[in-house]
């Protein structure tokens, strides 16, 4: 039990840390079910306000919940520092998902879609930056790159169940069942908060308060605006195929639910190698996973473009999920390192609403340039994305080896 006890400390791993994790777990598949399942709702529903490619109109649906949770991650991140509730945050956020994803049942039309979708993004927002700010809060800078590596798992063990549960639903049982398994997902998650998670108080000292600022530029350090674009870069590059859907299916002869397969390979690839990366960059440091997970990335995602068998996407997805492995983890853990104490839901809402506009950017981008030729938007992100290798090289400091105060 001893040697037990102290992988587990080595790793950053402590109940708090698992219990967050979890509830995220619960979460991720409640949320991701919805990847699989909105291409192929909207190529079900009549629209009568729209008349666009359904590629594009997936492409927005996406795109819109990730425009809207990044642009008011800042305010809640903002909200989450002043109120130092984060516990109640996480779960006001996650009932509001929950009820959206019952509410696509009732979705008649796009437009029904779009505004369950738009709700969502405020809803994602209110959650992301109080569970970071809680983790930064619950972990040390020493295992830190560990805690986040066991967060993230938990999370990707969500989304990689997701997308293989909801195309089940759905071919077997129909789109109802799907939403209702969503919704239920994400109820188990507001419980496993409600039980097993404690708030720990994220006030600072009331001088600091008469200083507090929305929209902090002394918090918006170099490190911190690098850490956001390498994790926009890495979310733009893994969620291109999501608005695909039906073109990778056709391509490749396939049905939604070797597509939720192939969606989930990703995860796996980090799933396996997250938690090992993110404790290595607690020994080698932060900067050199983040640099050759982006040249991976990039290069996986040209490939994907070119792939004409089954095989070949799952083989380019695990790969990229390897990479995105080397760039998450020790990305959270970097900004973490570098939050000053009383900023970090500002702070950590910065690296998150670089993820979210990733989300939202990836999809929408496919949407309109393979409208020109279906290789096309996988060139232009991967080429961006591997560049972005360059500009971490260049900016963002080691804070392993910095060691920088709070």
């Amino acid at each position: 039990m001893s040697y037990f006890n102290r992988l587990f400390s080595s790793l950053g791993i402590n109940r708090a840390v698992v219990a967050l994790s979890a509830a995220r777990m619960a979460d991720a598949i409640g949320n991701s079910i919805l990847f699989i399942l909105i291409p192929l709702y909207v190529k079900k529903i009549p629209d009568i306000y729209f008349n666009l490619p359904t590629p594009l109109l997936v492409g927005i649906l996406i795109s819109v919940f990730g425009f809207v949770s990044s642009i008011f991650q800042p305010l809640m991140g903002a909200l989450t520092d002043r109120l130092g509730k984060r516990k109640i945050l996480i779960q006001s956020g996650l009932a509001l998902v929950g009820l959206c994803i019952l509410l696509f049942i009732f979705a008649a039309h796009f437009v029904d879609l779009l505004i369950l979708r738009i709700i969502q993004g405020v809803a994602v927002a209110v959650t992301i930056p109080a569970s970071l700010a809680l983790m930064t809060s619950i972990t040390r800078r020493e295992t830190r790159g560990g805690s986040m590596g066991v967060y993230s798992t938990f999370r990707i063990v969500g989304f990689s169940i997701g997308p293989v549960v909801g195309g089940f639903l759905q071919t077997s049982y129909g789109f109802n069942t799907a939403f209702y398994a969503g919704a239920g997902f994400v109820l188990i998650a507001i419980i496993l908060v409600h039980i097993w998670v404690d708030e720990v108080n994220g006030e600072v000292p009331d001088s600091k308060k008469r200083k507090f600022k929305i929209i902090d530029p002394g918090l918006l350090s170099a490190g911190i605006v690098v850490t956001a674009l390498a994790t926009f870069l890495m979310a733009s590059a893994f969620s291109m195929v999501t608005t695909l859907e039906n073109e990778f299916n056709s391509r490749l002869g396939m049905t939604a639910v070797g597509f939720g397969v192939a969606f989930s390979t990703l995860m796996i690839g980090r799933l396996i190698f997250q938690v090992p990366l993110g404790h290595y960059s607690d020994k080698v440091g932060r900067r050199p996973l983040i640099i050759i997970g982006l040249i991976i990335m990039g290069l996986t995602t040209i490939l994907l473009g070119e792939v004409t068998s089954f095989t070949q996407l799952v083989i380019v997805r695990l790969v990229q999920g390897i990479a995105a492995a080397g760039i998450a983890a020790p990305a959270f853990a970097v900004a973490a390192d570098l939050s000053k104490r009383g900023g970090e839901g500002r702070q950590m809402s910065i690296v998150t609403m670089g993820f979210g506009l990733g989300i939202a950017f990836g999809p929408l981008i496919s949407g309109l340039l393979a409208s020109f030729f279906f290789e096309l938007p996988f060139f232009v992100v991967g080429v961006i994305t591997t560049a972005g290798a360059w500009i971490v090289y260049k900016y963002l400091p080691e804070t392993v080896a910095l060691r920088i105060e709070h």
